[in-house]
């Protein structure tokens, strides 16, 4: 039940889910907010165009009334003048509302009203004529509006407020005699026009809708191809234990998400050599371990009265115990060697340092030592742990070559490193065993001394040229014997340096 339930969890509040819900709500944002911005604009534009066609009409009307008042100043001289302005009156004889409505029947004659566009004309107080004919019943001749435009003696601008529109309208007064005789009046309504605002906009959120629908569709698919790593990840994840680090992600293109497939692999052929390593740390510990304890037993549980088998036995059981106690020493000194403490630094000089250890070396045995060189100058590093690792390269050396054989010690400075090396003319090393013999309890497949120590003496030279930011190289042949190298820098990449010579 517990796994069902995380599953449907997972449905719902999972990564892939939320990046989904993210870009489903920025894009509807987006686009919603998009929509109603070409919903004003066309608004804005609607009321603008309303605005201008008003102005259209009435200057055109006003330039028709000008004409007329010029005409008729020219035929009958007698007669008033035609005063157009922004109040546009017109002095008119006693035949004047004929001549009023003929000048109506002119521009009415001559324009054509565009959709949604009326033009009234009123003569002395009365609905003359209008453009269309056919008009809505808030303009019908015994509307409220006719009554109060017929009685106007300015011009006006306004808007009608109506049920289902709010057009706009200007009325223009013609007056005779200072009398009201004529209203011309242009309204504008965009009732049409927002019908088609109202279905672009309808059909917009439709598209929107649509588009939403499928790019939230293809992002999930393409959300799913991306995040697979992460699932391949989680799976892999799942898989390991102490005793399984072998699965890996397979890694395809060069993006973060591969880079995190690269990481995570590199994290676990890390954990399996550790794995690796540990195992067999712990096999190998437990098998050098367990021959001197047998070898021990045994002879304790054969103990005679003898006097002289009893010295003897004692004899062995020390020297099988001081094997151990060197055993248990030399892996509590690789243990060591992963503190931050494992150094104590001070300033050595490296002429004098050579020369110190090629003294000790030569009791190691009957061999041809020779000191070649001896670098001048001073490094910063532990002078004891450098004198046991190259001791440890200087007995292995002794180990495998024979009396007479020649063991050459040197040092040279080089490129910002110190290089000691102990080269040797014994049986060499064979090209497989060259990485294998710096681990823990490892030697070499053609060692004539499989019986001498514990295979630790190199994997601590290791160690201690790795905890002075230094490494150890191998030359060799076999049958002419080899070069160890173990090569430190001048000043090791510590803060604290501790004082010296």
């Amino acid at each position: 039940m517990t796994g069902e339930f995380q599953g449907w969890r997972r449905i719902f509040f999972g990564i892939r889910t939320r990046l989904i819900a993210w870009c489903a709500v920025l894009m509807a944002g987006s686009l919603g907010i998009s929509v109603l911005a070409v919903r004003q604009v066309l608004s804005l534009r609607l009321q603008e165009r309303s605005k201008n066609n008003l102005l259209q009409e009435i200057q055109e009307f006003r330039q028709l009334l000008q004409q007329s008042a010029t005409v008729h100043s020219t035929e009958t001289p007698g007669a008033s003048r035609v005063i157009a302005g922004q109040e546009s009156r017109l002095s008119l004889n006693s035949t004047g509302i004929k001549e009023t409505a003929a000048l109506f029947d002119t521009f009415l004659s001559r324009n054509i009203p565009d959709e949604g566009e009326f033009m009234l004309a009123l003569l002395d107080g009365q609905l003359y004529k209008s453009s269309p004919a056919a008009l809505p019943e808030s303009l019908l001749p015994d509307s409220k509006y006719i009554k109060r435009w017929a009685k106007l003696n300015q011009p006006e601008k306004g808007e009608l407020f109506t049920p289902n529109d709010t057009p706009h309208y200007w009325a223009e007064p013609v007056t005779i005699q200072g009398e009201n005789r004529g209203v011309f009046v242009v309204i504008q309504s965009a009732a049409g026009d927002w019908e088609k605002v109202n279905e672009t906009t309808a059909v917009m959120l439709l598209v929107t809708l649509a588009v939403s629908v499928i790019a939230s569709a293809i992002t999930w698919i393409a959300a799913g191809r991306v995040l697979a790593p992460l699932r391949s990840l989680t799976a892999t994840a799942h898989s390991i234990s102490e005793s399984n680090v072998s699965q890996r992600i397979p890694v395809r293109g060069s993006d973060e998400i591969a880079e995190l497939a690269i990481t995570f692999n590199e994290m676990l052929d890390r954990l399996q050599a550790a794995f690796t390593s540990q195992r067999n740390f712990i096999s190998d510990a437990g098998h050098e371990l367990r021959t001197p304890i047998t070898i021990i037993r045994g002879h304790l549980e054969l103990l005679g009265d003898d006097p002289q088998e009893r010295a003897e036995t004692v004899a062995l059981v020390l020297d099988e115990l001081e094997r151990m106690s060197r055993l248990v020493n030399d892996l509590l000194l690789l243990a060591k060697a992963e503190r931050p403490d494992f150094l104590t630094l001070e300033t050595v000089g490296v002429s004098a340092f050579t020369e110190e250890v090629y003294a000790k070396a030569k009791a190691l045995g009957d061999r041809d030592w020779q000191l070649e060189s001896q670098a001048s100058g001073k490094i910063v590093a532990d002078r004891q742990r450098l004198t046991q690792a190259l001791m440890n390269l200087a007995q292995n050396a002794a180990q495998h070559t024979s009396a007479g054989d020649a063991i050459v010690l040197g040092s040279a400075l080089t490129n910002g490193h110190v290089r000691f090396w102990v080269r040797d003319t014994g049986t060499g090393i064979a090209p497989e065993d060259r990485e294998r013999i710096f681990e823990r309890f490892a030697r070499a497949a053609n060692s004539r001394r499989r019986s001498e120590g514990a295979g630790l003496g190199l994997a601590i030279v290791s160690a201690i040229a790795e905890a002075h930011g230094g490494r150890v190289e191998l030359e060799s042949q076999l049958g002419k014997g080899s070069t160890f190298t173990l090569a430190v820098p001048v000043k090791p990449p510590f803060d604290a340096v501790g004082s010296g010579d």
